[in-house]
C-alpha cells in the first residue's frame, strides 16, 4: 500500500492592499504570525508564502530540539491515510504533498517504502476510504496473513521567515512579538493554555529507535497498536508502541520494551528477531502527541486560525490542513477587506 499524484500550485494576484517589506520591497498580501514549529506550523507558513503573505513564526521548541514536550521530532512518521478519522480530503491533498515530494527532493527525509497496514477488527476492506487514492492497493488475504522538519525549515528561511523561540503567555503575545495582523495557532498541547481548550489532552506515546536493515513499513491496528517505520538514511527503524491518553509520565517503562519488540517480532514474522534491547535500541523515546477530546479543531475565529489536536495523526493531516489553513487565512483577509457600508 502506498503513495501518488502531484501538488496542487497556486497562481494569486495581489491588489493595492498589499502590503509592503520594507527591508527589500517585496510585496506581501498581509503579515501572518503562527505559532508553533511542529509539521503544521511549518507547512502552514510554506502554504501561506506561497500565496504571498509575509509570516513569522513564533515557538518554544524548534526543528531539531529534543525535547519531550513535542511529538513532532519523535513521531515515526507513516504518510498514508487512516480509514477511521474523517478529513478524507484533508488526507487525501496531504497524501498528495508527500508523494511528490519523495520523488522530487529525497534529501527530505521522505520516501516511498512497502507498506501493510494489519486490521483485527473489521471483516473486509469497506471502510477503507482510500483504496482509489494510494497506487498498487490490494487486499492480502487472511490466510497469509526525522529529517522532515528541518528540511521544511531551510526551505522557509530561503524564503525569509523569521523563526523566533519564545515559551508564549498568550496568542496576543504572538501577535505583538511579531507585528502580524493575522495568527495561525498551531501550538499543539500548548493550545490548552493558549487558546483556554480544557479539551485538549497529552496522549503518552513510547517507542523505540532500534539498528535494523528491516526495510519495510507494518502496522497493526485494533485490538493492538504495533508499528515498525523504516527511517531513511539511519539503517534503523522506529518501533513500537503505545497510546496511553492522560498519561504524563516522562520515564520509561521498562516492562514495554519487551513487549513492543515481542508484538513486532509477531507483526513481520520474526523480522527483527536479531534485535537485541541491551545492544541494538539507540534510543528510548517517551513523548506526548497533542490529543483533543472530541477530535482537532480547525476553523477560524476573529483574526485567528486554529489548528491543533491531531494527536499521532499529524504528518497524515499535514499538508491538508496547511492548505486549509490558507484558504482560512484568505477568507479572513478578503474580509477586512471587503468595502463597508457606509450607512
Amino acid at each position: 500500500m502506498l503513495h501518488r499524484l502531484h501538488p496542487t500550485l497556486v497562481d494569486k494576484r495581489f491588489t493595492d492592499d498589499d502590503i509592503v517589506n520594507a527591508t527589500d520591497g517585496r510585496i506581501f498580501r498581509a503579515h501572518v504570525g503562527i505559532i508553533g514549529s511542529g509539521i503544521i506550523g511549518l507547512l502552514s507558513a510554506l502554504t501561506l508564502t506561497d500565496a504571498g503573505y509575509r509570516v513569522a513564526i513564533v515557538a518554544r521548541d524548534l526543528p531539531g530540539d529534543e525535547s519531550q514536550d513535542w511529538a513532532s521530532p519523535w513521531a515515526g512518521v507513516s504518510i498514508f491515510p487512516h480509514p477511521d478519522v474523517g478529513g478524507h480530503s484533508l488526507q487525501t491533498e496531504n497524501f498528495k504533498y508527500f508523494w511528490a515530494l519523495a520523488h522530487r527532493d529525497p534529501t527530505s527525509g521522505v520516501q516511498v517504502i512497502k507498506a501493510t497496514e494489519h486490521y483485527d477488527d473489521r471483516e473486509d476492506d469497506s471502510s477503507i476510504w482510500y483504496k482509489t487514492v494510494v497506487p498498487h492497493y490490494r487486499v492480502i488475504p487472511k490466510e497469509k496473513g526525522p529529517f522532515l522538519l528541518p528540511w521544511i525549515q531551510a526551505q522557509l528561511k530561503a524564503r525569509g521567515i523569521t523563526f523566533i523561540r519564545k515559551t508564549l503567555r498568550s496568542i496576543q503575545e504572538a501577535k505583538k512579538i511579531t507585528g502580524a495582523e493575522y495568527i495561525v495557532h498551531a501550538s499543539g498541547l500548548g493550545a490548552y493554555i493558549l487558546a483556554g481548550d480544557k479539551n485538549v489532552e497529552a496522549i503518552r506515546g513510547q517507542t523505540m529507535f532500534v539498528k535494523t536493515d528491516f526495510n519495510e513499513l507494518k502496522m497493526h491496528q485494533g485490538s493492538h497498536y504495533t508499528y515498525v517505520i523504516p527511517r531513511m538514511f539511519t539503517n534503523g527503524a522506529i518501533i513500537g508502541g503505545v497510546s496511553q491518553p492522560g498519561s504524563l509520565d516522562r520515564n520509561v517503562d521498562k516492562a514495554l520494551r519487551a513487549d513492543i519488540l515481542k508484538r513486532i517480532n509477531i507483526l513481520t514474522d520474526g523480522g527483527l528477531s536479531s534485535v537485541e534491547l541491551d545492544k541494538d535500541v539507540q534510543k528510548d523515546i517517551v513523548a506526548f502527541r497533542p490529543g483533543r477530546k472530541g477530535g482537532y479543531r480547525l476553523e477560524a475565529e476573529d483574526d485567528v486560525v486554529h489548528a491543533y489536536g491531531f494527536a499521532g495523526l499529524g504528518y497524515i493531516f499535514s499538508y491538508g490542513v496547511a492548505l486549509k489553513v490558507r484558504e482560512l487565512i484568505d477568507s479572513i483577509v478578503d474580509k477586512d477587506r471587503a468595502p463597508r457600508s457606509r450607512l
